[in-house]
């Protein structure tokens, strides 16, 4: 009988687990990853952990360094963003030599207390993009591998998104259609699937089988247009691979703007060569935003600018509809990042700026495998416009939050001109003549030269990041040099409710 009731009483606690985790996660689907993240009580945080097996689907060569910090985030109000914010303490202690081969418990010998990080509060802000509609023209196969990025700055913000889709890229040029249509059932599944998800999107058929490329992207134009709603400011063209770092700034900086005047909002191409080429025009990739005065005129001579322009890029298309019917020029922003240059981009995304958007994430880098800004961006749920800010701790380290952990081992971070992103790309193409000697002097000048790695700068760079009981674990990554151990440094982000004994400053 004792048997029987202890069984019963098993059967009754998992069963109340169950109710409870379904009741969480049911509220999980409707909201955004700050709303149900739960706060992380400093009492429950263990600097020292016996098991680390997370470390196991890494498929990491042991043994490797490693050391970990847990960092508690709390959101102050009135505090600012600065361009380094320093610390005089270390941010890890010693790095010790582990090797899970045989099990995931190890015996961590060096180990420090939790740290607390004051960032610009409200942690996540409220906003309201109500009054902006955002469009995409891509396949029905990129839209749906852009939802991890989506999910990251569109839900909650009220805006609206339409996409037109086709099913494959644009067809030979000699066919009769300029695509291969999307099937009317693939379209639908994917809009229930990405509005379940909390993506206000709609997807939509080509307004034309004959259109190409570029007819398509300014035919979003038109759609957004018919769809715009009397509280409608604004209208913006972007990319499948347009990212958003902090929605709350770019509603910020749109507001210095009045809609009801013609504004042609954008960026210029960070590659000189780029607009030397193609004008003083907003490059689509870093995101085109029409005030709906503009959006107005440019509806109006939809048919002519369709059938008068004769180029295959969209966003030359839409240049040049507004130079022929209007005197509006580009309003650049530089915030705004069509991402032009190539291989390592370290020096943007280490420069302490937040960018209003960031473009050709998906693809490049040194090892080919881009830039996974939904993974990088996830620390953000917990402190909001962190992203990407910098902090330097001690004399030679500094934290990039979401790319990158560097450390300075000649002359440390006081002989960093920190004010000049560092000149980690490829040199862009030359434009003979021209006093842009850099190809960049424009955009994000003034620079200051490459360091040279392991020699200069020792980089450990975000290998992964994933939610943990309502943390954020980031894993920073170095691949050892001439024969040394591989490094894994972990920091643990979690919200601070409570008032611990370090605090550094």
């Amino acid at each position: 009988m004792l048997r029987r009731a202890a069984i019963t009483a098993s059967i009754c606690l998992l069963s109340l687990t169950s109710v409870i985790f379904v009741a969480r996660l049911g509220r999980r689907e409707n909201a955004s990853s700050s709303e149900w993240i739960p706060s992380f009580s400093a009492k429950q945080i263990e600097p020292c952990p016996d098991n680390l097996d997370w470390l196991l689907p890494l498929d990491l060569a042991y043994p490797i360094k490693y050391a970990r910090r847990d960092i508690l985030v709390n959101p102050v109000s009135g505090v600012e963003r600065l361009p380094v914010t320093k610390h005089d303490g270390i941010l890890f202690p010693d790095f010790q030599s582990i090797d899970l081969t045989d099990k995931g418990n190890v015996q961590l010998k060096n180990c420090r207390d939790a740290l607390t990080l004051d960032v610009p509060g409200p942690a996540k802000r409220p906003v309201d993009a109500s009054h902006i509609i955002f469009g995409i023209s891509t396949t029905l196969k990129r839209l749906d591998e852009s939802i991890p990025s989506l999910l990251r700055w569109l839900p909650n913000t009220r805006a609206q998104l339409f996409v037109i889709a086709i099913k494959d890229d644009d067809v030979p040029d000699d066919s009769e259609d300029r695509f291969h249509p999307a099937d009317s059932r693939g379209m639908s599944d994917l809009q229930s699937r990405m509005r379940h998800l909390g993506l206000n999107v709609t997807v939509v058929n080509p307004l034309s089988t004959h259109h190409s490329f570029s007819q398509r992207y300014f035919s979003l134009v038109r759609v957004m247009w018919e769809h715009r709603q009397p509280t409608t400011k604004w209208i913006s063209l972007i990319d499948d691979d347009t990212f958003f770092p902090s929605m709350p700034s770019l509603v910020e900086r749109l507001s210095d703007f009045d809609p009801n005047q013609q504004y042609y909002v954008g960026a210029l191409s960070e590659d000189w060569w780029s607009v030397s080429r193609y004008g003083l025009m907003a490059f689509g990739g870093a995101g085109v935003f029409l005030s709906i005065a503009l959006a107005e005129v440019v509806n109006s001579k939809y048919k002519d600018c369709q059938e008068r322009s004769h180029t295959s890029a969209g966003d030359i298309r839409l240049r040049e509809c507004v130079s022929w019917h209007t005197r509006t020029k580009l309003t650049n922003i530089l915030d705004l990042h069509q991402i032009d240059i190539h291989n390592d981009l370290s020096g943007i995304y280490e420069s302490g700026h937040l960018p209003l958007s960031l473009h050709h994430w998906k693809g490049g880098g040194p090892d080919g495998k881009g830039y996974p800004l939904h993974t990088m961006h996830l620390v953000a749920d917990l402190c909001g416009d962190c992203f990407l800010q910098r902090w330097q701790f001690g004399s030679d380290m500094l934290l990039v939050n979401g790319f990158s952990i560097a450390t300075y081992p000649k002359g440390g971070v006081k002989q960093l001109d920190l004010a000049k992103m560092e000149e980690t790309w490829d040199h862009p193409r030359v434009v003979e003549g021209s006093v842009n000697v850099n190809g960049v002097d424009h955009s994000l000048g003034p620079t200051r030269p490459k360091l040279d790695l392991e020699e200069e700068k020792i980089q450990y760079r975000l290998l992964d990041s994933t939610t943990v009981d309502g943390a954020v674990r980031q894993i920073y990554f170095r691949k050892g040099a001439d024969g040394d151990q591989d490094t894994v440094l972990e920091l643990l982000w979690t919200n601070r409710v409570e008032q611990e004994p370090e605090h550094e400053h």
